[in-house]
């Protein structure tokens, strides 16, 4: 697919935007570090990079993610690119969870925005970061540590991610399924669903693919080659095909939602309630399941 050149984003928006950021400050901050030296700790031989996202532009960044400029530019962009503010919108996925989670998954976690705030809002759970882009996961951990925070990052495709059944009580994905084609976004939720333990959660921020459509001039101001795919979709939609169910979308600023989804409780695995004839008088040795005492 070709990258068009004449974008709202080439045109208007990344002139304005340079004039807003520190470009010299961004420029010593990449010369300090051997991004290939630091990329090669979490760069996996068993992870393929697909086709979908390494022969694309994202966010006007020639080459898409797979390189260092991205890691660095990253940020700077895309704190001016969700109105009202990029930590409120991020706060709105945060403020979504309804587990208390032990351990969580945060896939396509980029420079690990979302990661380091899950991890504030849950320190001690255990945090996983994923992302397609060695050079993200370096940004990353660089964030974690000067906020002293304890988060693993892994290479890895949010499609397979090798990691076992069940083992994850939360999973989330921020500004991710907008960068993917549909059926990658459903094989991403499928991957979720496997990860989750019954009646864990799963939480998408993105886009809000109402207003998306409403709007056919937002789908024009970044190099966002999938993102007309993903307005004319519904995450609602894929999460039911994944399995998932109580599954709802919140807006966040018009701009962005929240959708919400739980791995449910299989019907076989429930003890079913049998009526009995019970003395009101004798409750000695009768147990009671909504508090965990079992008789």
């Amino acid at each position: 697919m070709a990258v068009r050149q004449d974008t709202i984003w080439e045109r208007f928006l990344s002139p304005v935007v340079r004039l807003l950021i520190d470009e010299d400050g961004l420029r010593r901050y990449a010369d300090s570090i051997d991004w290939e030296k630091e990329s090669d700790r979490y760069r996996r031989d068993d992870v393929i990079i697909p086709s979908y996202y390494s022969n694309q532009n994202f966010h006007g960044i020639a080459g898409g993610y797979l390189n260092s400029d991205a890691a660095v530019t990253y940020d700077p962009i895309t704190q001016y690119v969700l109105p009202p503010n990029e930590s409120i919108v991020r706060q709105a996925l945060v403020d979504a969870v309804q587990v208390k989670p032990r351990r969580i998954l945060d896939l396509g976690c980029g420079t690990g925005s979302t990661s380091l705030m899950l991890k504030q809002a849950f320190p001690e759970a255990e945090v996983i970061g994923l992302d397609l882009s060695p050079y993200m996961l370096v940004r990353a951990e660089d964030k974690a540590r000067n906020a002293g925070l304890e988060i693993v990052w892994r290479h890895g495709n949010a499609e397979k991610t090798g990691l076992r059944d069940a083992t994850f009580d939360l999973v989330t994905a921020s500004l991710l399924f907008h960068e993917t084609p549909d059926a990658v976004s459903l094989a991403i939720l499928r991957e979720s669903f496997r990860l989750l333990v019954t009646g864990g959660q799963v939480l998408i921020l993105d886009g809000n693919q109402k207003t998306l459509r409403q709007l056919e001039w937002l789908n024009d101001v970044f190099e966002e080659p999938y993102i007309r795919e993903y307005a004319a979709g519904s995450i609602e939609a894929n999460m039911g095909a994944a399995g998932f169910e109580a599954v709802r979308s919140q807006d966040v600023w018009w701009i962005n939602q929240v959708t919400s989804g739980f791995k449910p409780i299989a019907i076989e695995n429930v003890r079913q309630y049998t009526p009995t004839s019970v003395d009101n008088n004798d409750l000695e040795g009768l147990g009671s399941p909504a508090f965990g005492i079992m008789a």
